[in-house]
């Protein structure tokens, strides 16, 4: 489980990237630098990382189910995913 002040600090940006989208969209057009660079550095799209929906470990996260190793094979054992199963052969 990662730390709760990282993953709230995470929530913030992605707050922050919603709010400040279409200023930066704008301004990125017009080739406006310096508008740019009064925008708050969180306000930046590259500054988002890919956490686990669950835990909010930051590595090794599946994009098409939202979470990371440990919990998506924890889900796929106890029948959460559907058409998911360990392989045996």
């Amino acid at each position: 489980m990662a730390k709760t002040s990282i993953v709230a600090r995470q929530r913030k940006r992605e707050k922050m990237v919603k709010l400040y989208a279409e200023r930066r969209k704008t301004a990125k057009a017009s080739g406006d630098l310096v508008a740019l660079d009064k925008m708050p550095r969180n306000s930046s799209k590259t500054r988002l990382r890919n956490r686990c929906q669950i835990t909010g470990r930051p590595r090794s996260y599946s994009r098409y189910f939202g979470v990371c190793r440990n919990k998506l094979r924890e889900l796929a054992l106890n029948g959460k995913i559907p058409g998911m199963r360990k392989a045996s052969w």
